[in-house]
């Protein structure tokens, strides 16, 4: 967690707060409020709505006091508000954005559901099937939208396989392997981390990606889990978190995929290894393999001696909060777009995927 000022250094709660902005609004401009920045991925998405068109930033919310006056200092979110609730009671918004603690987002998204919001959640949108229940149940009820910052299908390795593979380049996909594998920085995370029941697993905080990735690139569907296992080794000082994270899935063709999101890579170099968010996919016609750190896609045809390099289109940055906007606006989506379903779906397989772990279930049907 960002350390906490000493008393005497933070400023007072008046000087933290701003005036939430005044300024008129075109018609057209959807406004987002936010609450939480307790987990830095938040502060990607308010930099893109402070530069998307359309879109006005109109409050932030920060209750966590260590966490409020690190944002002052750093000057980078302007908060007008301590309070969530009257946050949602004060500002006329369309949207509240959410990043708090893992363990606090789904009762955010289901509240600001209930106050007629649609709403736009860092990964993982919530941490019980419960709360997903709830938040599918409010945004049909009430017609509303909700996004995930689900930025790998964004990626440009992303785009590449999902565009070979749908195209028959490697036929039909069998197996598949993938490694999200992070570095735990056991020292640098914020504490809420280590909290019992605030982290709700690695599985649902990483595997995420991959449960939501490789139906959309492969246009396949998870439909049991065989095997899956979270257990604790590296973060031996607090022994309930579960930083290994391994689980073994089939797909409604037959594929079977098996995938590692352990806490486990090295922490100088977790995130720059060619090992981190390596994709491999085994076809009938032969093998294609990304990699969130390579310049490449790697493509293997199975009549062919050697594997080809193929250079990757541009990525789809912000392409997630885009779509999610045209789902408000009532737009149609482009084929490979998120919808709310899609959304709603993959948190749901993340979530069950979890559970299985966490209650040492075998052959789960999906």
């Amino acid at each position: 967690m960002l350390a906490a000022l000493a008393l005497s250094q933070r400023p007072k709660l008046s000087a933290l707060l701003l005036v939430p902005h005044q300024r008129s609004l075109p018609l057209s401009d959807l406004r987002i409020a936010f609450v939480g920045f307790r987990h830095g991925h938040i502060n990607s998405l308010y930099a893109l709505a402070a530069k998307t068109p359309g879109v006005s930033i109109v409050a932030a919310c920060e209750e966590h006091e260590a966490t409020r006056a690190d944002l002052h200092l750093k000057g980078d979110v302007d908060i007008t508000h301590d309070d969530a609730g009257r946050l949602l009671d004060e500002v006329d918004c369309d949207i509240i954005g959410v990043g708090d603690a893992f363990g606090l987002r789904g009762n955010r998204a289901i509240t600001a559901l209930e106050a007629g919001r649609h709403v736009l959640v860092d990964k993982p949108l919530c941490t019980s099937l419960q709360e997903l229940r709830r938040i599918r149940e409010l945004a049909m009820a009430k017609n509303l939208q909700v996004g995930c910052m689900l930025t790998m299908r964004d990626a440009a390795g992303t785009i590449a396989a999902r565009q070979l593979i749908r195209a028959g380049d490697i036929g039909e996909i069998h197996a598949i392997q993938f490694g999200g594998q992070h570095p735990l920085l056991r020292d640098t995370r914020p504490d809420w981390y280590w909290e019992p029941g605030m982290h709700g697993g690695t599985i649902n905080d990483i595997g995420i990606h991959a449960i939501d990735g490789i139906p959309h690139i492969t246009g396949l569907n998870f439909v049991r889990v065989e095997a899956a296992r979270c257990w604790n080794a590296f973060a031996t000082d607090v022994p309930h978190f579960e930083d290994g994270a391994q689980m073994l899935l089939t797909m409604d063709n037959g594929c079977g995929v098996m995938g590692d999101v352990s806490y486990h890579a090295p922490n100088g170099s977790g995130y720059s290894m060619p090992y981190y968010w390596r994709t491999t996919f085994w076809g009938q016609e032969g093998i294609i393999e990304i990699s969130s750190t390579a310049d490449h896609l790697a493509l293997t045809p199975a009549t062919a001696k050697q594997t080809e390099r193929r250079a990757l289109p541009a990525s789809n940055s912000g392409g997630y909060f885009r779509a999610f906007l045209k789902t408000i606006r009532g737009e149609v989506l482009d084929e490979g777009e998120p919808s709310t379903e899609n959304v709603l779906d993959s948190s749901e397989r993340g979530l069950q995927v979890q559970a299985a772990a966490d209650e040492n279930q075998r052959g789960v049907e999906l």
